[in-house]
């Protein structure tokens, strides 16, 4: 995983290779599906969850760049990898599920480091709101149907992020846009 997939894609921070080497991924999938849990795919987990690939768990670590004197925020996708990949680089971590983040539940600390374990269309007002001018965020963002690695920081009221590199990831649907139609 390290040197064919990491590497390759350009993943080459040692915390980010040391962290991945430390942290089993089989772990984080069911005995069943161990076999598979290096593969460069996401896996779909039994509880409708997924792990998604190791390369944009590498990718997002690297453009987090966690600070020892961070309070973060991971919005799992259900497996709990990276929690545990970005535990101990930072001072704090919470962890919440897609609909603790829609209702803007993210703990008792302000977060300074938002990461979301998937792709989303766009962040809930809620969860925005918690968040302090200057929190960083970064993301799997879905435009035009083309998931990307996104990072951006609240700024004032809004936020903005800007992505970064198409990689594969799974839509938390929690986070998509209402549909509308027109003309």
């Amino acid at each position: 995983m390290i040197d064919s997939q990491l590497r390759t894609s350009g993943v080459n921070e040692p915390f980010v290779l040391k962290r991945m080497a430390d942290v089993r991924r089989e772990e984080f999938v069911p005995e069943a599906q161990r076999a598979a849990a290096y593969m460069d795919r996401a896996i779909r987990l039994p509880d409708g969850g997924f792990l998604p690939a190791p390369v944009f768990h590498g990718m997002m670590l690297a453009e987090a760049n966690p600070q020892a004197d961070d309070h973060a925020v991971v919005v799992d996708g259900g497996s709990g990898y990276l929690s545990a990949l970005l535990e101990p680089l930072v001072a704090s971590l919470v962890t919440i599920d897609t609909q603790a983040a829609v209702d803007g539940k993210v703990g008792k600390t302000t977060p300074t480091l938002l990461l979301i374990d998937g792709a989303i269309e766009h962040l809930p007002d809620a969860l925005v709101a918690k968040l302090d001018d200057g929190t960083r965020i970064v993301t799997g963002l879905i435009e035009r149907g083309v998931t990307q690695l996104a990072a951006g920081r609240k700024v004032g009221d809004g936020l903005a992020l800007v992505p970064l590199t198409e990689v594969g990831v799974p839509r938390m649907a929690a986070f998509d846009r209402a549909s509308t139609w027109s003309f």
